[in-house]
């Protein structure tokens, strides 16, 4: 889901890194 950890590695969630 959107509210996963992002798997960039920035520790932030996925809407607020990738999730565009």
């Amino acid at each position: 889901g959107r509210n996963e950890p992002c798997w960039c590695g920035s520790g932030k969630k996925f809407k607020k890194c990738h999730g565009k």
